[in-house]
């Protein structure tokens, strides 16, 4: 059976090599991103994350990962993001929000550090802010609504979607000039603080999700308004910044 590994630097060799032998010399970059990079992995519940960068020969070969790609899902290593130099430099405009994290939190697992020198707009970090939001808003929304107020569904929405905004959280927060932090908690209450938000309904929904917090349907039900209310202030701040 495959062992799952306890911390993502358990298989950085091993991984290397494998991917190193399929495609040599077109093979530029290994990257860990996400829960690994930030330090929040979590054995067993947590996912692997890799950027694989390849020169533009190499991008063609895809085809020769099946094998060694079902292989690391036995393990928890997702998909990898398989892009080149050429493709990362032309989509900073496209994707400011995901590269920004990425640069912020990466670990290089093998050659060059493609992500160190690149620059964000910060124009188009903002644009990119301002859609997330107004578009997690809507679909918070839609999904209250198909909830029926249903007290499980009202907990499913609350604590699948509360990941999300993360990411979304810290880059506000830089671009207010304020301090991002790496801490999960202390990105939302920073957050709070600085866009004048209800701390309260963020960190109750943080325990829902990471410290299986027991509510009762109608407290459930007017947690997720607040929520909703909450991210719909944050979507006007979002426009004005």
């Amino acid at each position: 059976m495959a062992k799952i590994p306890k911390t993502p630097s358990e298989i950085f060799g091993e991984f290397t090599d494998d991917f190193k032998r399929i495609f040599e010399t077109d093979l530029t970059a290994i990257i860990l991103y996400g829960s690994g990079a930030k330090g929040d992995y979590v054995h067993k519940k947590s996912d692997i994350n890799f950027m694989i960068v390849l020169t533009e020969p190499g991008i063609h070969n895809l085809f020769l990962t099946f094998d060694v790609l079902k292989k690391w899902r036995k393990r928890a290593v997702s998909t990898p993001l398989f892009l080149t130099k050429e493709y990362i430099e032309s989509s900073l405009d496209s994707f400011p929000l995901e590269f920004w994290e990425m640069k912020k939190f990466h670990q290089i697992v093998y050659g060059d550090d493609v992500l160190k020198k690149i620059e964000i707009s910060r124009s188009d970090l903002r644009l990119q802010c301002e859609r997330e939001v107004k578009g997690k808003l809507l679909h918070l929304q839609q999904n209250f609504l198909n909830s029926e107020k249903k007290p499980h569904r009202l907990r499913a929405l609350l604590v699948l979607s509360i990941p999300t905004f993360g990411t979304l959280f810290n880059a506000l927060l830089y671009l207010k000039n304020e301090v991002s932090p790496n801490s999960r908690k202390e990105i939302f209450v920073n957050t709070a603080g600085v866009f004048g938000l209800d701390q309260q309904v963020f960190e109750t929904i943080l325990k829902l999700r990471y410290e299986n917090l027991k509510l009762k349907s109608d407290a459930l039900l007017k947690l997720t308004q607040s929520y909703i209310e909450e991210i719909r202030k944050l979507s006007q701040f979002a426009d004005k910044l």
